[in-house]
């Protein structure tokens, strides 16, 4: 089994989304814990509100698998480019990390606290 964390962000119908895609990756992970939901500005300064969570468990799958698993949840929501309805970022496979630039951002690392994953704390 592999430890994982993924990154979900949403700006269209927030929670329903969010509330969704956690629903769902709970069939794809093993032994998950959820973070709290948090509410953060677009990081481009649009002006647009996101709803962040973290998710964290473990999987057979590998990590090619589980992005190809992510794109295909985000495609089911219709997202668009402006129409963010999902974002899901595989942030941690085992010990390698992956999209760098977002793991300082306060917002994630508020997140993880809630999680308590000791490989990354």
């Amino acid at each position: 089994m592999h430890q994982v964390l993924i990154a979900l962000g949403s700006n269209y119908h927030q929670h329903a989304h969010i509330q969704w895609a956690s629903q769902r990756l709970s069939t794809l992970l093993c032994d998950i814990r959820l973070s709290r939901k948090l509410w953060t500005q677009d990081i481009h300064a649009t002006g647009q509100w996101y709803m962040n969570r973290l998710a964290a468990g473990y999987t057979p799958l590998s990590a090619d698998e589980i992005s190809q698993w992510l794109k295909e949840i985000e495609a089911e929501t219709c997202r668009t480019k402006q129409c963010v309805t999902l974002d899901l970022d595989l942030m941690l496979y085992d010990s390698e990390r992956f999209h760098l630039r977002d793991w300082p951002r306060p917002y994630i690392q508020r997140l993880l606290s809630d999680i308590k994953m000791i490989h990354i704390l």
